[in-house]
């Protein structure tokens, strides 16, 4: 004899009205005249049996939910946040894409009182230049993560650090500070001197009370780095590195495709700002990136610890899973 609660009309009939018709289950109950555990043993036969189908929908960039997972899951990563893109977006398209988006999550996570890192470069200037308004009032201080006296300028704008964190404030209502040191010195040593100077190792201070940082990622080559534009590096040193295996840059610090720095120690340690050390220990450490060409400078970074949130679009997602 055929079990009431494997009469497939009844359980589409308790399910439709459930669901649909918002009924409570007591509801049904009498309805229907059926036990409270007969509903439920119903309600749970109609999922099973795929008379019903619940849809959980991300309501923002829900297209791209599974391939954020993704991303999270390979690389460790505590967030990432992906954008849409198209082969045919131009440059200026890709760049004010995730602008935006890095602008959204920095206004959902600041906190009254947070000190916040950043760097140099065109995407931290875009970023502080977005069509939007920060009006949440929170009392935020903004720390250059390197030195950034230089004599060249990058497309007649000012990217460099200390000016970054100038107009970061500027967009987000707060304070900064500036780091009066070049980025990179000749050597270690004349480095280390000038940094023992009161004048100027006050910024450490500031470092060590960093909540949050904002990065952006450089390829080696013409036109990816802005170190070679800002008179940071010259071309041939570029194209050593690359020979070296170099894939990208963060924070000044080069490395290789397994977030290695130290075959470029000999840059790197020249390198006036936070240490590699005292940067994997704030919490929220954000890069931003975009584009197919990024993708093995993003996987480097994010190999490297140097960064645990990725803000990036489709095509350097999809590419960064394919390159591991």
């Amino acid at each position: 004899m055929k079990k009431i609660v494997d009469d497939d009309r009844l359980i589409y009939k308790c399910c439709n009205l459930y669901y649909m018709k918002n009924k409570t289950q007591v509801e049904i109950c009498n309805t229907l005249g059926l036990s409270r555990a007969t509903v439920s043993r119903m309600l749970a036969l109609g999922r099973e049996q795929g008379i019903v189908k619940i849809e959980v929908i991300n309501p923002i960039s829900y297209d791209y939910g599974e391939l954020e997972q993704k991303l999270e899951q390979r690389f460790g990563l505590k967030e990432a946040i992906i954008v849409e893109s198209e082969p045919l977006d131009t440059k200026e398209e890709q760049m004010d894409m995730l602008s935006e988006a890095a602008f959204d999550y920095l206004s959902h996570i600041l906190k009254n009182d947070d000190y916040v890192g950043v760097t140099m470069g065109r995407t931290l200037y875009h970023i502080a230049h977005v069509d939007k308004t920060y009006n949440k009032g929170n009392k935020l201080l903004f720390v250059p993560l390197y030195g950034g006296i230089s004599q060249k300028r990058t497309e007649k704008r000012d990217v460099q650090s200390n000016r970054i964190a100038v107009e970061f404030a500027e967009k987000f209502g707060g304070d900064y500070v500036q780091f009066l040191s070049p980025g990179i010195f000749s050597s270690k040593e004349v480095k280390d001197i000038f940094l023992q100077e009161e004048t100027v190792n006050y910024i450490y201070e500031y470092f060590s009370k960093l909540r949050v940082v904002v990065m952006g990622i450089g390829i080696p080559e013409a036109g990816g780095t802005a170190l070679v534009a800002e008179g940071y590096l010259t071309e041939n040193e570029l194209k050593n590195f690359v020979e070296m295996g170099a894939v990208g840059d963060a924070s000044l610090y080069f490395y290789n495709i397994e977030g290695n720095t130290k075959p470029f120690d000999s840059f790197n340690q020249r390198v006036a700002g936070i240490s590699q050390e005292q940067l994997k220990k704030i919490d929220i450490r954000i890069g931003v990136a975009g584009g197919i060409e990024k993708s093995k400078s993003v996987v480097g970074a994010v190999r490297s610890k140097n960064i645990n949130v990725l803000i990036t679009d489709s095509e350097c997602a999809r590419q960064m899973l394919k390159e591991v």
